[in-house]
């Protein structure tokens, strides 16, 4: 999101001495993204970010493909993902290509051990169940159900968790992650059409500086590995910074529903955009009000992108025997709708209280080995009358 953000104690002049109040020097960083072209924040530690004393293990993380040339409707019981102590070992890979990965997780405990960073990928972690803190380098964010946690890549950190049952949908995106860019003008600002402005979101609040010496372990991945680092210095040494590169929070709830006459299509729910995909917020709304109005979705071809539907709460009006936690996946290339009754259903009714999140890709996704245990092997004759 391309806007100005300060926390804590900065210098009055970029790249020019800084020191605390015992005289100790201050160290800066440019946490920057594409070369020095991005989107950046400049960070002042109290120890060097640098100091690497040992390397650990490093080991293979990579989606294991089942599929990789998909053309099947596909539907996962998510919800059956069982529950992992271990936050990394929670994350549970279902579908991906060569711009993001989908995961489930659930996990039932804080990540405290260790240290994340993903440099792969900017990562949005949407809450479907859980609430907590979401502590990094750059500043704690609490976040509970229907919260996106948008996280750049590089950005260090750990998650407190207040409840034993988190249930996580991930999307990791090798390109970084943005407003859409009708919702803003060429100065980066809301516009009035968009259906969220500035206000709903939610940049770190609280900044806790540790100036503190140890072993601390950082476990960061990079092309699909994982490789351990220990530092001398504890990672969250920043007393202050400013700049446009920091996570967020963003609720489901404050997405602002465009509605009309009759039905309008999918980008009207859009909520965050990146090269290769896109992330839409279905949320209860008002149905289309003209007399004669079909509220459900009219059937449509999918020939340029593949379209995956996290089902949270509520009753998705154009499904039949959705649960909680369900995703659908429709490949590119063939047409998908309303399931048998679902148009008649909802000739009449005034509004719903669905609530999910879409993620419609570019290029197709391929299934995991792990998905396929979750998943409903007839869903594809579901369109069938019976």
């Amino acid at each position: 999101m391309p806007r100005y953000h300060t926390l804590g104690s900065i210098p009055s002049k970029r790249h020019t001495v800084f020191k605390d109040s015992n005289d100790n020097f201050l160290y800066e960083e440019l946490f920057g993204t594409i070369g020095f072209d991005g989107m950046s924040t400049l960070l002042y530690h109290t120890q060097r970010p640098t100091q690497v004393k040992k390397i650990l293990e490093s080991y293979d993380i990579a989606p294991k493909i089942a599929v990789e040339k998909n053309m099947k409707s596909i539907s996962l019981r998510g919800f059956e993902v069982a529950p992992e102590k271990d936050y990394l070992k929670s994350r549970i890979p279902v579908l991906v290509n060569n711009d993001c990965q989908i995961s489930l997780a659930s996990t039932s405990a804080s990540l405290r051990d260790y240290f994340y960073k993903n440099t792969d990928a900017d990562e949005v972690i949407f809450i479907h169940k859980g609430s907590g803190k979401l502590r990094t380098m750059l500043g704690n964010i609490e976040f509970s159900y229907g919260d996106y946690l948008v996280v750049p890549r590089g950005v260090i950190y750990q998650i407190d968790f207040d409840t034993k049952d988190n249930r996580l949908f991930i999307v990791e995106s090798k390109n970084p992650i943005y407003t859409p860019k009708r919702y803003r003008n060429w100065f980066g600002q809301m516009l009035e059409h968009a259906p969220f402005c500035e206000r709903d979101m939610h940049p770190p609040s609280e900044l806790e500086t540790f100036n503190e010496t140890g072993d601390y372990v950082i476990k960061v991945k990079k092309q699909d590995y994982i490789h351990e680092y220990v530092y001398a210095a504890h990672p969250f040494s920043v007393v202050g910074w400013d700049g446009y590169n920091f996570p967020y929070k963003f609720s489901i709830h404050d997405f602002e529903p465009i509605t009309g006459r009759v039905h309008m299509p999918p980008p009207i729910h859009q909520t965050f955009e990146s090269a290769g995909f896109v992330i839409c917020s279905f949320v209860p709304r008002l149905y289309d009000y003209h007399p004669n109005a079909v509220p459900a979705p009219y059937n449509h071809s999918n020939i340029d992108s593949d379209e995956v539907l996290y089902y949270v709460d509520g009753d998705f009006m154009s499904r039949n025997n959705i649960e909680v936690g369900q995703i659908t996946l429709h490949p590119a290339g063939i047409p998908h709708g309303p399931h048998p009754g679902a148009m008649e259903r909802s000739i009449g009714k005034k509004s719903t209280e669905e609530l999910a999140v879409m993620v419609d890709t570019f290029k197709p996704l391929m299934v995991t080995e792990q998905a396929l245990k979750l998943a409903d092997d007839d869903y594809y004759k579901s369109w069938l009358n019976h």
